[in-house]
């Protein structure tokens, strides 16, 4: 029994030995530092803030499918309604606003009232893949790459409309992969750096 221990202990002296000695890198630590980054970060359905009530041709503008989706999804009202032309005519036009189940779905834009979007969940990390130090002999920054997925999608988000006309949601709910850069903070604890501004 003495003899297995002693094996052991030279197998992992030798492995240690052959590794460099390297210190396991802080994977909850850089996990924390990262989700800590996407605070206050949701994915929404538009790149950018659109104005409610809306109104579109249906016949050319590309808004319709979007709104129809979100319509068929509960989250506006759709009303058909005549419009009239100059100088003589008139053609159709769908009006689009907040249904009772969009008011709570809606983040509003506070720089522009009336401005808002739909978001659907924020990120989350999954797993570290890998953390190499940028500078070995000093490891106080790190490039991770990582793994995360989007939580808190509600229900909404998941139906086969609202994913055909906003392929952006399908893609968010399949994992994805990223790799960013870490540093060490003062206390001791990791901040994700921010991009440098390209010269």
């Amino acid at each position: 029994m003495r003899e297995r221990i002693t094996l052991a202990l030279l197998l992992i002296e030798l492995l240690a030995w052959t590794t460099g000695c390297k210190k396991p890198v802080d994977v909850a630590g850089f996990t924390s530092a990262i989700n800590k980054s996407f605070t206050g970060r949701h994915e929404c359905v538009w790149p950018e803030p659109i104005k409610l009530p809306a109104q579109t041709d249906p016949s050319k503008d590309e808004k319709t499918r979007d709104f129809n989706a979100l319509t068929d999804a509960g989250l506006l009202i759709r009303e058909s309604v005549e419009k009239s032309r100059s100088p003589v005519g008139s053609k159709q036009v769908n009006n689009y606003n907040l249904s009772d189940k969009g008011h709570p779905a809606w983040i509003p834009d506070p720089s522009q009232p009336g401005y808002g979007n739909f978001c659907f969940g924020h990120f989350n990390v999954t797993a570290i893949d890998s953390a190499t130090p940028n500078d070995p002999s000093n490891p106080t920054q790190y490039t991770v790459t990582y793994r995360y997925e989007v939580e808190g999608i509600p229900d909404w988000a998941r139906t086969p409309e609202s994913m055909r006309a906003f392929p952006k949601i399908a893609a968010d709910t399949s994992i994805q992969s990223a790799t960013i850069t870490l540093v060490k903070d003062p206390n001791g604890g990791w901040a994700v750096l921010p991009p440098q501004p390209t010269q």
